[in-house]
């Protein structure tokens, strides 16, 4: 190399050959596209080289530019191993600490529990990021993930607070006798939350023509049973919450889940992670009855 290339040189690189687009790589690095191309011709003139040639399917790597991609991802993992285990070793509870669940369990279980949290420990900021996609721990995506699980990554540590049982639920104005023999209208998963274990039971056990009304969340089945769409499967700790639900028979073992609350393992002795999930688990441990359906009736 002609010049010494800096950190920033490698992000660009690897950002173009994850993304393949000039564009796609500015929104990635929180650039505008003129400044990306403005660098890489910079970069490639420094070199002495191509790092990329250009056609119909986007950027492609140059032999220069695999060798350059592959350092950078070299440097990534080693910078965020460094990052972890810093961050590990802090002694006050104080700073941002990114925690990613979804949103049933924000609805119903965790709000007040993270509203104590922060009173108890104003030092720490809360970044929650909700949805069902699970985020990459050894990355960084987020510090503690409370997941529903029955296998947690051998990689990361943590604990598992209890089951979550799921069961047949009707709406209330339903009559009981019709929601037991399965004829009356269902309402399903909709095509992202295919491979809940929950989807594939109603796919196996429920006649697909009797389905009506299928919904992208399980917040928004729920809704739709208490509405009176029809009957669905949901978590024991959601339908049995709700006063216009009625549960149908006891759990349905085959849905059986555990909730899980996790961590890397180089960040397990932060301050404010050791007291984030010693505070959050041994509070949701006490919702232990209602996640394994033992309040509902059967």
């Amino acid at each position: 190399m002609s010049s010494m290339s800096t950190w920033d040189d490698f992000r660009l690189v690897k950002a173009i050959a994850d993304t393949r687009t000039l564009a796609a790589a500015a929104e990635a690095l929180g650039l505008n596209h003129s400044t990306v191309f403005r660098r890489l011709g910079a970069l490639e003139e420094s070199l002495g080289v191509r790092l990329f040639e250009r056609g119909r399917a986007g950027y492609a790597l140059t032999a220069a530019g695999e060798e350059m991609t592959t350092l950078a991802g070299r440097m990534y993992e080693d910078i965020l191993d460094f990052e972890r285990k810093v961050a590990g070793r802090d002694v006050k509870p104080s700073g941002e600490l990114r925690v990613t669940t979804n949103d049933t369990m924000i609805m119903h279980l965790l709000t007040p529990i993270f509203a104590d949290f922060c009173k108890t420990y104003p030092d720490i900021r809360l970044d929650l990021i909700v949805g069902n996609q699970t985020l990459n721990l050894a990355r960084r995506d987020a510090d503690v993930a409370i997941r529903a699980t029955d296998k947690p990554p051998e990689s990361l540590f943590g604990r598992r607070i209890s089951a979550i049982n799921w069961a047949l639920y009707r709406p209330k104005s339903m009559d009981e006798k019709a929601a037991e023999e399965k004829t009356v209208p269902w309402v399903g998963f909709g095509a992202n939350l295919s491979g809940l274990s929950a989807a594939r039971w109603m796919h196996d056990n429920v006649n697909m023509q009797h389905v009506v009304y299928r919904v992208s969340t399980v917040l928004g089945l729920a809704e739709a049973v208490a509405a009176g769409i029809g009957c669905g499967c949901l978590p024991c700790f959601i339908g049995d919450a709700n006063a216009d639900i009625v549960r149908i028979g006891g759990t349905v073992p085959e849905l059986h889940n555990e909730l899980w609350i996790l961590t890397h393992p180089d960040l397990r002795r932060a301050a404010r992670v050791r007291v984030f999930m010693e505070s959050v688990g041994s509070k949701l441990a006490r919702y232990r009855k209602l996640l394994e359906g033992e309040n509902g009736s059967g």
